[in-house]
């Protein structure tokens, strides 16, 4: 297994209705006018974590939905490759995770996000999957929605799937 520089692990958190939550993340808080990509919840994986167990923490500190990390699963799919994010670079690696909640809606609460993070966001949003289909706005991971519409449909796969790497 290649030394990653960081290791991540996300949700594919779907409400009831079918909607994926994904947050907005400045490119460059300084320069807000440089935009903006919109991202699934998670984050970093600390040293010995499991990275279910990563995601669960993850998807609790930044949006504020408690999920089991035993209700996450094994990844559905993931990211690799290498890049230069000025505070880091190397080579990264996202793990994604799929979980449905059976309620409609989700109350969403970013107070337990890190300073970092809470720098860089500029909000969030439930997408229907039309609208990821439809949208010219930068989402991460490439590819989301075909793999969405296949979640969604049942099509969890046996093994995760690889996803290109967007930079």
């Amino acid at each position: 297994m290649p030394t990653y520089r960081r290791r991540s692990a996300r949700v594919l958190l779907v409400d009831g209705a079918g909607r994926v939550l994904l947050l907005s993340a400045l490119l460059d808080p300084r320069d807000p006018a440089r935009g903006h990509v919109w991202l699934t919840p998670g984050g970093g994986v600390h040293d010995g974590e499991a990275l279910a167990a990563a995601a669960a923490r993850e998807l609790s500190e930044e949006v504020g939905v408690q999920v089991p990390a035993s209700s996450l699963g094994g990844p559905v799919a993931y990211v690799s490759g290498y890049a230069d994010l000025g505070w880091a670079k190397g080579v990264f690696r996202d793990d994604f995770f799929y979980y449905r909640s059976p309620l409609a809606a989700l109350d969403v609460d970013v107070s337990g996000m890190e300073d970092r993070e809470r720098a860089t966001h500029a909000g969030h949003r439930w997408w229907s999957l039309p609208s990821l289909f439809a949208t010219t706005e930068r989402v991460l991971p490439l590819k989301l929605a075909p793999l969405l519409a296949e979640l969604l449909a049942g099509g969890v796969p046996a093994a995760p799937v690889e996803l290109p790497w967007h930079h």
